[in-house]
């Protein structure tokens, strides 16, 4: 039986002993009312056990009481005068007849049957007696259930405080302070103008008033305790700052039954300990008209759907749940304030789409009928010719999106999310130098309990394998000897017993892990990431085959508004497929990317965060992206043409896009899946799996028994009670992972949709309150994690800006008609205007060359002799192909230079910049020669002749180093 006795007295002069401030519950202290629990370890009592005490139990108690009832209090219970009173905040409430006293023993626990529970018993005290031994006080429940949650109770006094507060170097406000620099004249008065027009805007926060002083910060120092302003030890750490320190002690104490360095998590991880939690600041309701507390704060002022409107208070957020959680609700404000540029543009580019499509040339001879462009069928045998004025809506549709004003917000975006990481990172260096960051060195990562177990494991193979050795060894050293030989060895027999013994307990120099012991999992890796990038195509291509099958079917049908709608019908329900296919495969892929990281057996835990970020961004970034990817660059670009076509299962043609083209159908893709994806998975989910999680609990704590539970009723909840039932704090990763998803949505496609932006506005107003009230009301207290950056995230989001300038670049140049209407403008139009541009992209096919089985059985047009087909392949006239497709690439290239420059490095010249491009693409076109074929099949792949024949008068010089695109591969 432990002893869990201590002799510690609790320092006279108030220190230690925290009487409850305003806005502070009081059933956040021990059962004595003054000191204030700043940390809480559950264990989940699964079996029931039977409760022994000693006769020194009887003797001390008052008039008997069930053998289940016992108060025990750790350090410092000794020095309390008084009666005890009951759990927390019931303290105050019961008297000393209740017979409840301090009593200096432990309880004895007998389980009935199960060694496992009686071990993790042991592990407990033992893990307990070491945090006394650290200077922490502790208090356990005053009941010992026989089933349910138990609850330790652990407050740090001033001592342990200031001495780990010096070993963890936290800065704190020093008495010094300096005058911030006033601005005076115009400047002053345009701030103070600025400041009352954002005035209605901002929390009502005590804190956050305009201040004109700065206090200066210093590592705190016991020998330096005069340059603080010490008014209360009680109140001079924050609650957020306590409750780190008290997890340093947890994480660091170590426990000798696990034979592991590591501590809370390695308990929590083993099932000795259910979880471990800092108390929440009470109730985030407000009661009556006391001052409102931090979370009460935060709820009202940050996280309720009324204040959308408002700033987010980053710095009280910062105060209560850390520099780590604080970065990401300030990474988030800065990115949804810049959103709104972004949606303004956005919207003037899609209204001067509606206020110009009733001027679009090339829309209007598609919905002219006296042009009767008839095209080929869109199958074999059962399809009819058709009109092309039949489109009509999809055309009109499409210039909304596709439109000169679309490479404008292309570029515009492109410097937008260059703006948008600059202006993070100068905010980001503003929050180091507030909150005291800027000299702030990174804590020591101690090993993952995995890892540690597998290096014992080894460890223990090893001494294995040696005393094999060993044993081996002696038998072949067995040998007839003679007798004064047997005698000399006797001799020295203390010395081999002493080398063997050395021999035991020296350590096999197993220090780490290496790559031979990561090999399966690393192999796994590659192997399951290869299986879900197939598994993520085949989504895919079952969604083509869908497209596919269901357009011959309702081309088949006899009534002609079937017909005529199988376009935005198929397209329609196949995004919705694949809007459900993404949501079920990203849950997927988040459970495996959790399962191959643990096989990776990272040594930290920063070191899984970072592996565990990469698997999933990439799974999901694929299974996000690859129908978007297919529509945007592969849909129609395999289908063959008539007399050649390309067929799945030998029966079905290969999808076309649409004669105005695939963007709009890319546009609604796009905006069905974002749209759809934020709706359901990042409100959806978010809302109702956290609730479906608490549910769970409770269902879980109907296990105890009838007469429990009524006492449960009876006496008054518990702060760390009401925190228990909370659900666990996870990590930020999901949080920041469906950020990055909609960044790329917003960035990588944003020429196909311009009101991408718009959309994420809408939803990251409305996530940000969400996200908000989950932290403040739903979730456990996360521990305090100090952060100077947002990590790995802004280096995913720096890669991202740069890929969607060349995906964006490539969406303009090959996926819309803004190339070849400006090829056709100015190199073929005898007016100069867009008239006569859709007679000359479409090709002509003389339908008696139709394969047997291809032409129409039967057609409403049999004095039919020619259709006509958008030119996907090269047809009979390869020059104005050719030619739209240099000028393709040419784009492409110039775009994704301007779109990579870096809006630091500019500058004001932006002249220079343009006239390097040249506008004049005629001149361009023109200069290099009209016979663009022939170039392209004399040259074939060699660069360096390009260069050389071609000369500089094209600016082709730079083209080198773009090598991977071009000119065969574009004329292909």
């Amino acid at each position: 039986m432990h002893q869990y006795a201590s002799q510690d007295k609790i320092p006279g002069g108030g220190v230690g002993l925290a009487a409850p401030q305003d806005g502070q519950s009081s059933c956040q202290f021990f059962s004595d009312g003054r000191r204030k629990v700043d940390y809480v370890l559950v264990f989940y009592q699964r079996k029931q056990i039977s409760v022994r005490g000693s006769d020194r139990l009887h003797r001390l108690s008052a008039p008997p009481h069930p053998p289940h009832r016992l108060s025990v209090i750790s350090n410092g219970s000794s020095t309390l005068s008084g009666p005890v009173g009951g759990l927390g905040c019931a303290a105050g409430q019961r008297s000393a007849g209740d017979g409840e006293v301090c009593v200096d023993l432990a309880v004895e626990v007998e389980l009935e049957a199960d060694p496992a529970e009686g071990e993790m018993v042991l592990i407990r005290e033992e893990f307990e007696a070491r945090l006394l031994e650290a200077g922490l006080e502790m208090e356990r429940d005053t009941e010992v259930r026989v089933y349910g949650p138990s609850f330790t109770r652990l407050h740090v006094p001033w001592q342990v405080l200031s001495r780990e507060a010096e070993f963890l170097k936290i800065k704190i406000p020093t008495k010094k302070s300096y005058d911030l620099k006033q601005e005076n004249g115009f400047s002053a008065s345009l701030s103070e103008f600025w400041r009352k027009v954002n005035q209605p805007f901002q929390p009502n926060i005590p804190q956050l008033g305009h201040s004109t002083t700065k206090q200066l910060s210093h590592c705190f120092s016991r020998d330096k305790l005069h340059l603080f302003n010490i008014t209360s030890k009680d109140t001079f750490f924050d609650n957020a700052t306590r409750s780190r320190i008290v997890y340093e002690i947890l994480r660091r104490t170590a426990c000798t039954r696990t034979s592991q360095s590591m501590g809370i998590t390695t308990l929590i991880a083993k099932g000795v300990y259910d979880s471990a939690f800092p108390l929440h600041d009470g109730d985030y309701k407000v009661v009556g008209h006391s001052e409102r507390n931090d979370r009460q704060l935060l709820h009202d002022e940050w996280a309720r759907y009324g204040a959308f409107y408002k700033y987010q208070p980053v710095d009280l957020i910062r105060k209560y749940f850390g520099e780590k959680i604080g970065l990401y609700f300030a990474w988030l404000g800065v990115y949804t304030q810049l959103l709104i540029p972004a949606s303004m543009v956005g919207i003037i580019v899609f209204c001067y789409g509606c206020y110009t499509v009733d001027m679009d040339v090339p829309s209007l001879e598609m919905c002219d009928k006296q042009q009767n462009f008839t095209m080929c069928p869109l199958c074999d045998g059962v399809c009819d010719y058709w009109h092309l004025s039949t489109a009509c809506g999809t055309a009109r549709a499409s210039h909304l999106f596709d439109n000169p004003a679309t490479v404008f917000f292309a570029i515009f975006m492109s410097l937008w999310v260059a703006t948008f990481l600059e202006h993070w990172k100068r905010r980001q260096i503003s929050l180091n130098h507030s909150w005291d960051l800027t000299g702030l060195e990174e804590e020591e990562d101690h090993p993952r309990p995995k890892y540690e177990t597998v290096l014992l494991q080894k460890r223990q193979m090893m001494r294995n394998k040696e005393k094999k050795n060993e044993k081996k060894k002696k038998k072949k050293k067995i040998e007839p000897v003679q007798r004064e030989e047997d005698v000399a060895a006797g001799k020295d027999r203390w010395r081999q017993k002493l080398l063997s013994a050395m021999n035991t307990g020296t350590s096999t120099g197993v220090e780490k892990l290496t790559w031979r012991d990561r090999l399966p999992g690393y192999l796994i890796n590659i192997s399951s990431i290869l299986f879900m990038f197939g598994l993520t195509f085949s989504a895919v291509f079952g969604v083509i085959v869908y497209r596919i099958v269901v357009s011959a079917l309702m081309a088949m049908s006899p009534d002609p508004e079937t017909k005529s709608n199988v376009r935005v019908t198929v397209t329609a329900t196949a995004v919705i497929i694949n809007l459900v296919v993404i949501l079920i495969l990203d849950e997927i892929y988040g459970a495996v990317a959790v399962w191959l990281t643990e096989l990776e057996i990272p040594r930290t835990e920063s070191n899984f965060e970072q592996h565990l970020i990469l698997k999933a961004f990439l799974l999901k970034f694929m299974n996000a992206y690859a129908p978007i990817f297919y529509v945007a660059f592969f849909k129609g670009r395999f289908a063959g043409r008539p007399g050649d076509y390309v067929y799945v299962f030998n029966d079905y043609r290969m999808e076309e896009c649409a004669p105005g083209g695939c963007l709009i159908e890319l546009c609604i893709q796009l905006s069905i899946i974002m749209v759809g994806k934020q709706l359901i998975q990042n409100n959806v989910f978010e809302i109702g799996i956290p609730k479906l999680k608490k549910l769970i609990r409770a269902w879980k704590g109907k296990g105890i028994s009838l007469e429990e539970r009524e006492e449960q009723r009876a006496r008054p909840p518990q702060q760390w009670n009401l925190d228990y039932t909370l659900v666990p704090f996870e990590g930020l990763t999901p949080e920041y992972m469906e950020m990055i998803i909609q960044f790329g949505f917003v960035s990588l496609f944003v020429a196909s949709f311009p009101l991408a932006p718009l959309f994420a506005l809408l939803n990251n107003v409305i996530e940000i309150r969400l996200d908000a009230k989950k932290f403040v009301t739903e979730l456990r207290r996360p521990d305090a994690v100090q952060a100077k950056d947002i990590g790995i995230w802004y280096n995913i989001l720096s890669g991202m800006g740069k890929f969607s300038v060349i995906i964006n670049a490539f969406v303009i140049s090959f996926t819309s008609d803004f190339i070849p209407r400006l090829v056709y403008q100015y190199m073929y139009s005898q007016t100069g205007t867009m008239h006569g541009f859709i007679d000359h992209t479409l090709s002509h096919f003389n339908v008696s060359n139709f394969r047997p089985g291809n032409a129409p059985t039967s057609s409403y047009l049999p004095e039919t002799t020619v259709c006509r087909l958008v030119p996907h392949t090269p047809s009979l006239s390869l020059k104005p192909l050719c030619r739209a497709l240099v000028v393709r690439g040419l784009f492409s290239i110039y775009f994704s230079r301007f779109g990579r420059l870096d809006v630091s490095t500019v500058g004001p010249d932006w002249c220079h910049l343009v006239s390097t491009v040249g506008p004049d693409w005629c001149h361009l076109v023109s200069t290099v020669g009209p016979d663009w074929c022939h170039l392209v099949s004399t040259v074939g792949p060699d660069w360096c002749h390009l260069v050389s024949t071609v000369g500089a008068p094209i600016g082709v010089t730079s083209l080198v180093r773009w090598a991977p695109i071009g000119v065969t591969s574009l004329a292909r």
